[in-house]
């Protein structure tokens, strides 16, 4: 509260009544500018006091350079190595937001996506057909189905999306994500956003477009990577890179809020310091905890598949995919160049409150059919398989040309 109180004098010299009466000054902020005979403690404020202290502080932020594309970049929490920059936990305070217009929400996300074909997946050990529901006063843009079922371990619900074109996917991909933003800021404050590398950037191309340009709370956004690739953050293989290029850079999401790998660091160190940058998000609760598997539980992560099948970046038959110690581990050998990487481990994963799968191509309908197909083994299970979320929504973003070997294997 501003308070005014009257002051009896200045400068050592007594006022009159009516001059004493006639001179205010607001005592919160202001009275230490009047000259004083008796000198003024020096009482800190809470944002000296939070960035003395490094457990309480809030958010990571990192030296800044108004070089393109690396000042929208911030480093992870407490250099590891001497050798390495020095980053620290500073507190950044909530400057005031006006809030933006508020888009309009459904009962559930998907049925508010269209055109598509919603297809519901059921744990059923036998393939349904697929049977068409076209509405013959207005064809749809995007092929029409019924259900088709797959095998899957996941407690969650999981969905099926598939679109004409790319268009019409990332149209529905931004409206799902705007969505999702606006559900997760009013009920918690923040959204925290998982990227991966690939064309998934590219599908996110119609939220730096109204209205979602304007109306999304950028302010409140937290970016992570669920992969990154261990190389300078300007070099044309870094997911970083990719996403400040084409996304990014052209969105408000602030700066301290966009967390990137420190890349001065070995895999092994940036993956270890990436983890301890998240412990420390989890600690000031900008990132939320899943009661059900104790890890990091991300609000949305956006996710994209390799041809043979592998996600961020767990491959095939690889012994990174049994990790459940780590949050973020390391890779020395990935069998996709560059071979240094850090990536988060699948109980991360699959601690997620949302899912969304962009997978498009032909050159994935093999991965695919056996993710969403009817026969499983234990044995051979490709990572996509494993993405099984504990407690949220796994949706999956699709065109024609991916699923078009599931469609060989059902009646249209």
């Amino acid at each position: 509260m501003w308070i005014a109180n009257p002051v009896p004098c200045v400068g050592g010299r007594k006022e009159s009544v009516s001059e004493n009466a006639s001179r205010l000054v607001v005592s919160k902020h202001f009275d230490a500018l009047l000259p004083s005979s008796k000198p003024r403690r020096h009482r800190p404020s809470s944002s000296e006091r939070i960035q003395a202290n490094p457990i309480c502080s809030t958010y990571l932020k990192a030296p800044v350079s108004r070089d393109p594309p690396l000042y929208n970049m911030a480093a992870s929490a407490l250099p590891l190595f001497s050798t390495a920059p020095t980053y620290r936990l500073c507190h950044c305070p909530q400057l005031p937001v006006s809030r933006p217009p508020a888009i309009p929400r459904a009962a559930s996300l998907c049925e508010t996506l269209a055109p598509a074909t919603r297809i519901s997946l059921s744990a059923a050990t036998a393939p349904t057909h697929v049977r068409s529901h076209r509405r013959p006063t207005s064809p749809p843009s995007a092929m029409a189905s019924k259900a088709i079922s797959a095998a899957t371990a996941a407690s969650g619900k999981q969905g099926l999306l598939v679109f004409d074109s790319e268009e019409e996917l990332s149209v529905s991909l931004a409206k799902y994500t705007a969505e999702l933003s606006e559900k997760f800021v009013r009920e918690r404050g923040a959204f925290t956003v998982v990227l991966s590398g690939g064309s998934l950037i590219k599908s996110l191309r119609k939220l730096t477009e109204s209205p979602y340009l304007e109306s999304v709370d950028w302010a409140k956004w937290h970016v992570f990577w669920v992969d990154e690739r261990v190389v300078p953050k300007d070099h044309e293989d870094s997911n970083y890179k990719l996403a400040f290029d084409g996304f990014l850079s052209k969105v408000s999401i602030p700066p301290g809020q966009v967390y990137a790998i420190n890349d001065a660091l070995s895999a092994e160190g940036a993956a270890e310091d990436y983890e301890t940058a998240l412990k420390h998000l989890v600690n000031v609760g900008v990132v939320a905890v899943s009661s059900v598997t104790g890890y990091p539980r991300f609000d949305l992560m956006l996710l994209g598949m390799g041809p043979d099948g592998h996600i961020a970046s767990l491959f095939p038959g690889h012994p990174l995919l049994h990790v459940t110690e780590k949050w973020v581990t390391f890779i020395k050998d990935s069998p996709k160049p560059p071979p240094e990487r850090i990536t988060f481990t699948l109980p991360v994963i699959n601690s997620s409150a949302y899912i969304a799968m962009v997978v498009t191509g032909a050159g994935k309908a093999g991965a695919v059919c056996k993710a969403l197909g009817s026969e499983k083994s234990a044995s051979d299970l490709l990572p996509v398989e494993m993405a099984s979320l504990e407690d949220g929504e796994f949706t999956w973003f699709t065109d024609k040309a991916a699923v078009s070997m599931l469609q060989d294997k059902a009646s249209v």
